[in-house]
């Protein structure tokens, strides 16, 4: 994390511009390097500065969470978005689909028969244009069918006349300190087993989409042809915490002022208290999290607690206690909800220099 520029209001998140380009480029060529696409997710940071500078570094395309994040990523000359979550299209979303298509080539995410026929009967002879991509659950079990249930789903959809292009899963459960290697080998051996009987029964199954940021830099193309990593461009303290980002990687942190301190007794705990609460963070905190964030200038300490505009810091007995005043940079345990809470970030550069980046899918939620 760099150093915070003089004279700002807090709290403020800040972009290390440095080694958010350093992320974005050592992803890129991991990826390209195990002969596999690349296709970020860009839920995670929102901003077109982000999405060009990944789409330059040679991603396929980008993945999105909603419509209208899609929209605003066309709209500014993404070319190839996937949706990747199960969508139910209603009128609306209908509508905004077919402006999609004609500004981008999309692909969307489905789990059911259901929502396949909703899809043909929303969008009517225009269904045929969409890349349908049959999420599979592969051990996280949020959404997602069973590789035989993949089957029906696309049967059901070559019926009604549209394509299905392809499978994907987001293996979830990778997001714990021993769960990496399992979701791995979960994710490739059920991929694997839905493509199978996918093409056995005639289907052309050209993407084989998987990778969440544990797992990306970890695949390769034995299975998958692609990975939707988000948060690597960041890290956050739940990544460093899972052992796969490196502090010295992380490139956004949330700038604060400490505005009370207290040395602590016998009874009661040596403290700071920041001005950035769960309205600057976010309050994600899973349970083998070590507390709510982390601090960059003394990773030894705990974010003990959060209320709406303000953060308890446990302070370490060896080390200094920080001054009233004294601005630290506080790392988020989920960056993807810390972006989402604000309008703009402030970009930093290796000479000093700083710009306001728009956060502009910021609460596209449908």
């Amino acid at each position: 994390m760099g150093i915070i520029p003089a004279g700002i209001n807090t709290p403020q998140i800040i972009v290390d511009v440095a080694k958010l380009q350093q992320n974005i480029d050592r992803v890129a060529h991991r990826v390209a390097s195990q002969g596999l696409k690349l296709r970020p997710h860009a839920k995670t940071h929102k901003m077109h500065e982000i999405a060009e500078r990944q789409m330059n570094a040679g991603a396929a395309g980008l993945t999105v969470a909603t419509v209208g994040e899609a929209l605003a990523f066309a709209l500014h000359g993404v070319a190839k978005i996937f949706i990747a979550y199960p969508l139910w299209v209603n009128e609306s979303q209908a509508e905004r689909i077919m402006e999609l298509m004609r500004r981008a080539k999309l692909s969307i995410g489905t789990d059911s028969v259901e929502a396949v026929q909703q899809m043909a009967k929303m969008l009517g002879e225009k269904a045929s244009k969409v890349k349908l991509i049959i999420e599979i659950d592969s051990g996280h079990h949020r959404s997602g069918t069973s590789p035989q249930g993949a089957v029906e789903i696309a049967e059901a959809a070559r019926a009604l006349g549209m394509r299905v292009h392809g499978i994907f899963t987001f293996p979830g459960h990778s997001y714990s300190p021993d769960g990496i290697d399992a979701a791995l080998n979960d994710e490739h051996k059920t991929l694997a087993e839905a493509a199978f009987l996918l093409r056995e029964a005639g289907h052309k199954i050209k993407r084989i989409s998987g990778g969440s940021t544990p797992t990306a830099e970890l695949s390769d193309n034995s299975v998958l042809t692609e990975v939707r990593p988000g948060v690597y461009v960041f890290g956050d303290a739940q990544q460093f915490e899972l052992g796969r980002v490196r502090w010295e990687d992380i490139s956004l942190s949330v700038a604060s002022t400490v505005i009370s301190r207290h040395e602590g007794d016998a009874q009661i705990p040596r403290r700071i208290v920041l001005d950035a609460g769960s309205k600057m963070l976010g309050a994600d905190r899973p349970a083998w999290a070590t507390g709510y964030g982390r601090i960059a200038e003394c990773p030894e300490a705990r974010i003990s607690a959060l209320s709406e505009h303000h953060a308890t810091v446990l302070w370490p007995e060896d080390q200094p206690l920080p001054a009233h005043g004294q601005q630290l940079q506080v790392i988020p345990n989920h960056v993807c909800v810390a972006v989402n809470l604000v309008d703009t970030v402030l970009a930093v550069h290796e000479d000093g220099t700083s710009e306001e980046w728009d956060v502009a899918a910021r609460g596209l939620n449908f």
